[in-house]
């Protein structure tokens, strides 16, 4: 079925741009399960023998319905799916149901298939395809959600470098979610794009039977068709969240000033520059008595803004580039500060390839406001955490993932779990947790220790911690190193020699020669 809605969506090729597909399906997606949901209920209202009921938007939003009027339901643009003026009722449909239905506003373009120019056959041939799904056949394993996000990833691969920034792969939110833990509580994403970190954080309540109720989510999001593609995202799975008035810079205009979240999960734009003004934020209280976060980079601005939002025992999960882990300046003393106060928890490199937008290798960083040896309870249970407050653990995890779609790899469950399970081995007391260094993939540092992160000037770079193996005891490495060096220094030496003596004939010849 997912394939077939793919090659569904590829018939609108040559007709709009394909950045634009998404915005095309997924809004049809919506609509088709939201129709599905209140027909459902149409019946149940029915059934029970209050029919006077069945237009009253009440009886739908107190069983998390959408109300849809008459023109706005997928059996009426079905039987109108051959008139010329189909993007004109898909539009007013939109625009009337988030009228109807509060907690969509901002949710829903305006005027969008109308101005797209579609042919209307292809349309109306896509409109067939999407009537194929049966939102109502799975609801307990998400089968809307899931042909959502296969969407959102197939575009995400589809549009490139570059572009996708709006979807964060399963695989990373999941490792995560595994790790953190998000059971109850205020969750943040300071970024949130397509909604993905939510999705996963209740999916990770779900599965560990905990309670939705117990949960509240809120975020933030720049761009406006992002923002948009973020709202039908959680509408669809049925998430209430706070996502602000509408799309909003984070920092220019942050929309929860005063929050405190228990859970924080992001991927900010990697090294994003020029996001402030020189003489803009200088006096944030978001930077707490930190160094102002240098303009040419927005790493640690988003650092300390997540930080800033973390409650007294609040946990982050976040990914950055690598170069925010040995960044100087005043970069450089930020760092310094964060693992001087105790914050940063945890520091794993992650595989090339599990982004779709880049091929770099990048980070997951683990902050924690309380490291101290505690007693709290997690998800009903009692849990003892041992002093890990001048210990920061590393994790390399770069020979880890499995092929996907050809180009990119991905973390299996398998491994995810043999991850957080060493995180949290690592955090807990007691034998039952025992936590070892593992050459090539955990090693334990104390901060203020011989060799530790303080020796190496707070340098949060894994490969200067974790043990290495000499899997061939037989080769002296740092004599092999030296030989090596020697020999690139040569080649490279009769290369310029050898270009020296082209250049010199091509002179002798009249030749004027400019390198």
């Amino acid at each position: 079925m997912e394939q077939a809605l793919w090659e569904a969506c590829n018939k609108l090729r040559g007709s709009i741009e394909p950045s634009e597909y998404k915005h095309v399906v997924l809004s049809l997606i919506f609509m088709k399960y939201a129709s599905d949901r209140f027909e459902q209920r149409y019946d149940e209202i029915i059934e029970v023998g209050q029919e006077m009921f069945c237009e009253n938007v009440a009886f739908y939003a107190s069983k998390n319905v959408f109300f849809l009027a008459p023109e706005c339901r997928w059996s009426f643009l079905k039987e109108n799916a051959k008139q010329p003026n189909l993007p004109q009722l898909i539009d007013m449909a939109l625009i009337q149901i988030e009228k109807d239905n509060a907690s969509l506003k901002g949710a829903l373009p305006y005027n969008y298939y109308s101005t797209l120019g579609i042919d209307t056959p292809k349309l109306a041939s896509l409109l067939d395809e999407i009537d194929r799904i049966d939102t109502l056949s799975d609801m307990g394993n998400d089968l809307i959600g899931r042909v959502y996000e296969f969407f959102l990833s197939k575009f995400a691969i589809a549009e490139g470098k570059g572009k996708g920034e709006f979807y964060t792969p399963k695989c990373i939110v999941n490792l995560i979610a595994e790790m953190i833990q998000p059971y109850e509580g205020i969750i943040y994403d300071p970024c949130c794009g397509s909604g993905g970190m939510f999705v996963q954080s209740l999916k990770f309540v779900d599965g560990h039977h905990g309670n939705r109720k117990n949960v509240s989510v809120y975020g933030q999001e720049y761009i406006n068709t992002t923002y948009k593609l973020a709202k039908m995202n959680l509408a669809i799975r049925g998430i209430s969240a706070n996502l602000g008035e509408g799309p909003a810079n984070t920092f220019s205009r942050d929309q929860h000033p005063q929050l405190k979240a228990d859970f924080i999960m992001a991927n900010p734009p990697f090294n994003q520059k020029s996001w402030r003004e020189e003489s803009e934020l200088t006096d944030d209280p978001r930077w707490m008595g930190y160094d102002v976060p240098p303009t040419s980079n927005a790493n640690y601005g988003w650092i300390l803004n997540m930080v800033s939002k973390l409650s007294v025992n609040g946990v982050a999960g976040f990914i950055l580039a690598n170069g925010a882990l040995s960044a100087e300046g005043t970069e450089g003393a930020i760092r310094r500060k964060l693992i001087e106060n105790g914050v940063v928890e945890a520091i794993l490199i992650l595989p090339r390839n599990l982004f779709y937008s880049t091929d770099i290798s990048v980070t997951l960083w683990i902050l924690n406001k309380n490291k101290k040896a505690r007693i709290a309870t997690v998800n009903g249970h009692e849990t003892h955490y041992r002093d890990r407050e001048r210990e920061i653990l590393f994790m390399d995890l770069r020979q880890m993932g499995e092929p996907f779609e050809k180009k990119y790899i991905r973390l299996t469950d398998e491994e995810i779990a043999r991850v957080a399970n060493t995180y949290h081995n690592w955090q807990l007391e007691g034998y039952e947790h025992a936590y070892a260094d593992v050459p090539e993939f955990c090693q334990s540092v104390e901060i203020d220790a011989n060799g530790g992160v303080k020796d190496k000037g707070y340098s949060l770079v894994p490969s200067k911690y974790i043990e290495f193996v000499n899997h061939d005891e037989s080769v002296d490495y740092e004599t092999r190193m030296k030989e090596l060096q020697f020999q690139l220094t040569d080649i490279l030496r009769e290369e310029a020699t050898s270009r020296q003596a082209v250049l010199n004939v091509l002179k002798d010849l009249g030749y004027e020669v400019k390198l």
